[in-house]
């Protein structure tokens, strides 16, 4: 658990925590100010009150950081250098929490824990999630895109952001997009402990870690920009289906979304290949297409649900993600060879 701290001078890195009750401690290298009109409580917000000498590239804070009310539901701890800043966000209390953001810097959510009851996740430029278990999970909103989330916690949130000068980021490859994409609740194994050895630093505040400190987060940036370059520079499977890796970040993603409609550009981001090659590893893989696949697997999720004696079969097929009634009931018949008031009666 984190606790408060006096702030450290480490150069251009400097480190501060912000207790409760909304007090910070001592000269501030960020300044956080409560601000009104948030979801009807008081927002924290990083503010302008205590700019440091480098300016921009330093603070890589100036009045974007996260907004997040009600502001004393959560403690915050952060940390800047040179073209980047790192927040570590705790929640302490189980009761529903907002976080917004749209800013001039590119934002990196590390999410490490996180279960709520109720609640949705919205990142402009891709489908929004309901997830239910996003530990362990990466969230990237480039710069001026929106971001928000709502949690109804089960299990407290602890999430850590960084903040990315788009200044500081290395140049796309010529033949990628020329701009970074959105990506929600994803997997990557290499932008993870890259994030996690800069959480650490920035809870150990040690001055003598400082060009460790920048040259992580250099290493950062590079992966950032390697995500989105990856599916340009993929080539087509060596035996024709997916590596082990991908097929269990694509099947997991389907069925942590099957209520929701996903896109093949969104499965194939998410394992770094181009949609056409992505459709055929997948079918190579799996046995069918990714459509029919993730329609099969609301169909098996039906099963459980009709063999229940509460949900009504309209309930039902909203939950899986048909919005009529029905489209459900063809989807149904067409896999099974029976109505679902049909197969609810046979194993009733």
């Amino acid at each position: 658990m984190l606790t408060n701290s006096s702030p450290m001078n480490m150069g251009s890195h400097r480190v501060f925590e912000r207790n409760r009750s909304g007090s910070s401690q001592g000269a501030l290298l960020l300044s956080l100010d409560e601000r009104s009109g948030f979801g009807g409580h008081g927002a924290t917000r990083i503010g302008r009150e205590a700019r440091p000498p480098h300016g921009r590239s330093a603070a890589c804070m100036d009045d974007c950081a996260v907004e997040i009310a009600p502001s004393y539901a959560v403690t915050r701890h952060a940390a800047a250098w040179d073209g980047m800043a790192a927040e570590i966000v705790q929640a302490t209390e189980h009761e529903s929490i907002e976080y917004r953001y749209r800013g001039p810097y590119h934002l990196l959510a590390v999410y490490e824990q996180g279960v709520r009851r109720d609640g949705d996740t919205f990142v402009e430029g891709v489908p929004r999630s309901t997830l239910r278990d996003f530990k362990q999970k990466l969230t990237f909103v480039p710069a001026g895109h929106a971001y928000c989330e709502r949690h109804e916690a089960r299990v407290l949130t602890r999430v850590v952001y960084f903040y990315i000068d788009p200044d500081k980021l290395p140049a796309l490859p010529e033949a990628a997009s020329a701009t970074l994409a959105p990506r929600l609740f994803f997997e990557d194994a290499t932008v993870w402990d890259t994030a996690l050895k800069l959480k650490q630093l920035v809870e150990s505040g040690h001055s003598e870690n400082r060009l460790y400190f920048e040259a992580l987060g250099v290493v950062l940036a590079h992966e950032l920009v390697r995500l989105s370059a990856g599916p340009w520079r993929a080539k087509e499977p060596a035996r024709g289906g997916l590596a082990p890796w991908q097929q269990r970040i694509v099947t997991t993603y389907i069925e942590e979304h099957l209520s929701e409609r996903i896109s093949l550009a969104m499965l194939a981001q998410l394992v770094r290949l181009s949609p056409y090659y992505f459709c055929r590893a997948f079918k190579q893989s799996l046995g069918l297409p990714p459509h029919r696949y993730h329609n099969r697997l609301r169909i098996e999720h039906a099963k459980i649900l009709l063999a229940k004696p509460a949900p009504s079969v309209t309930d039902i097929g909203m939950t899986v993600g048909f919005s009529e009634t029905s489209s459900f009931t063809s989807a149904f018949r067409k896999a099974t060879g029976q109505t679902p008031t049909a197969y609810h009666r046979s194993v009733a």
